[in-house]
């Protein structure tokens, strides 16, 4: 055993420890628990008595040799990554800084802000939990409209009822209830809907809405106001058209087009050959929920109309899958315009 505890001695004298990966393996292989060292101290057991004295201090005299090498060769190690660290070659090039970009999104939402701001509109926000009053009753839904059942909203309690909301028009009831006409503003916001996910739906997404009240406000405003946005979002050369549409919180109700971006009306898979892309609904504010809201019908009229801030991203940007805007790849994002 003793020319055994030699040999081990010359095999830990000779070891090179140049990496981490050696230090470990130098680990395992003599000071761990299962290491060679360790196995001699259970041969010692079969030592006979009269030799055991001198077997054991030599195998311990391996063990701190064993253990003073693996120590001297860690802090070696660790000096020479803090010397590598604090190495800093001063004829290096310089690093670039990046500017990063802003998303496609907000790109959008500050373009919409700005030019309904210059037409005196306020921004208006409000919460994304609500309850059915805001985001349902008041906006004149009979109680069995589709959408307050469960395949269309996302429901977080039942009676009463508490939801994520479903349209940023409960920030318009929250402004009527709260304030006295006239007011002018816009709402934009997330809201959510329990839909399947594909290149063309979401279960949650972007809106903007817009709200105006006042003495004698009619259609012709809402049109106007509306042909003013789509030229300055889409250029001037856009047409709108508006066709005839149903929504419980206004009446009458209008889909608006615009001329298609890609096609210029000529038609093409994009518009679907009909030459016109819809952008928004609208309408003049139903007279029930200016009730709901305590204000006079005969006194007061107001127009209402609500995008989807993706919708428009993408036929801004002609992006042609939904589902780029939340996937946050890199990728996709650094093509936008960078922060000022």
């Amino acid at each position: 055993m003793e020319q055994k505890i030699k040999s081990i001695e010359e095999k830990v004298n000779s070891f090179l420890i140049e990496s981490k990966d050696d230090l470990e393996q130098y680990r395992l292989q003599y000071i761990s628990k299962k290491g060679i060292v360790a196995s001699l101290f259970e041969d010692l057991k079969g030592v006979a008595v009269e030799q055991k004295k001198a077997m054991g201090k030599s195998l311990n005299d391996l063990k701190r040799l064993a253990e003073e090498k693996f120590k001297t060769a860690q802090e070696g190690l660790e000096s020479k990554v803090a010397s590598t660290a604090n190495d800093l070659d001063l004829s290096l090039p310089i690093i670039p800084n990046k500017t990063g970009s802003q998303h496609p999104l907000n790109l959008t939402r500050y373009r919409i802000i700005e030019i309904f701001e210059r037409l005196g509109f306020n921004v208006e926000d409000g919460p994304e939990i609500e309850d059915d009053w805001h985001n349902f009753t008041a906006l004149n839904f009979p109680e069995n409209h589709p959408a307050r059942e469960m395949q269309d909203t996302f429901f977080i309690e039942k009676n009463p009822d508490m939801l994520l909301r479903t349209h940023t028009s409960n920030v318009q009831i929250r402004l009527m209830k709260d304030r006295k006409p006239p007011f002018r503003a816009i709402m934009p916001g997330r809201v959510y809907r329990n839909e399947a996910i594909s290149a063309r739906a979401h279960c949650f997404f972007h809106q903007v809405e817009g709200l105006y009240v006042d003495k004698n406000v009619g259609f012709s405003d809402l049109k106007q106001t509306l042909f003013h946005f789509a030229k300055e979002m889409f250029g001037k050369e856009t047409k709108i058209r508006l066709r005839p549409s149903f929504f419980p919180f206004t009446e009458p109700s209008a889909e608006i087009d615009i001329s298609c971006l890609i096609c210029h009306g000529k038609g093409c898979n994009v518009c679907k050959y009909s030459g016109w892309v819809e952008i928004a609904g609208s309408g003049m504010v139903h007279p029930n929920v200016l009730k709901n809201c305590d204000i006079d019908p005969e006194e007061y009229t107001g127009f209402a109309f609500g995008m989807g801030i993706e919708r428009i991203t993408m036929l801004r940007y002609s992006i042609n899958d939904l589902r780029l805007f939340s996937e946050n790849d890199v990728r996709f994002l650094k093509q936008f315009k960078p922060v000022v």
